[in-house]
């Protein structure tokens, strides 16, 4: 896997990561969403410049250019319900991209530390020969997008996959790399060292979902 780490370069981008860390900030949650689009921009457009390009030719009132456009066909998967703002500041710059949702959660058996993944929604169109971007703000354990990647088996093979997160952690990192194919690009604003006992990330935001849209029960 390709990894693209946006936490070890000073840029613009570091002011939004830490506004959504902020525990004052995050009380507003229309500024905490609109950082996560904002967030979502930036990664896209640094993802933008891997894509295919082609000359065309572009009519204007007094002649005419040539400009390289991207050719490739995108289509945007967010996990629901976290993904969302990051989907929506995808959406701004790639607007003519095909959309998927996926639901997942975890589910805790015993109603202890340990769970699973459960995935039960599913909305994609084919992406037979298409660049799938996948796009979930916390990559804690890894273990949500592979059973994402699993279930959408079944629309089709890619041509190429991104991931589009904001914060990750090193083991989910590390997981993913086993279970994506080698050629998948991760853009991530910034990695943090560990996870609790939880699988949450430390010292990561807190539950993105929640933040964004509020507590559920």
């Amino acid at each position: 896997m390709i990894i693209h780490q946006f936490d070890q370069k000073n840029s613009l981008l570091k002011k939004f990561v830490s506004e959504i860390r902020d525990v004052d900030i995050q009380k507003d949650a229309m500024r905490f969403r609109r950082n996560i689009e904002r967030i979502g921009e930036v990664l896209g457009y640094e993802m933008s410049k891997t894509l295919d390009y082609e000359n065309t030719v572009v009519n204007t009132p007094l002649g005419t250019k040539n400009i390289a456009l991207p050719t490739d066909q995108l289509v945007l998967c967010s996990v629901l319900r976290a993904g969302l703002p990051l989907h929506h500041g995808l959406l701004s710059y790639f607007d003519d991209a095909e959309n998927a949702f996926i639901s997942a959660y975890r589910h805790h058996p015993n109603d202890d530390d340990e769970f699973e993944v459960i995935v039960k929604y599913l909305a994609a169109p084919s992406l037979e020969g298409k660049t799938l971007v996948l796009t979930d703000p916390m990559l804690a354990t890894g273990k949500t997008l592979e059973n994402v990647i699993k279930a959408m088996k079944k629309h089709g093979t890619p041509k190429n996959i991104h991931i589009i997160s904001v914060i990750g952690s090193l083991a989910g990192v590390s997981h993913v790399e086993k279970v994506f194919p080698k050629e998948t690009q991760l853009w991530i604003a910034a990695i943090d060292e560990e996870l609790n006992s939880k699988g949450y990330i430390v010292p990561g935001l807190g539950d993105a979902g929640d933040l964004s849209y509020g507590v559920k029960l």
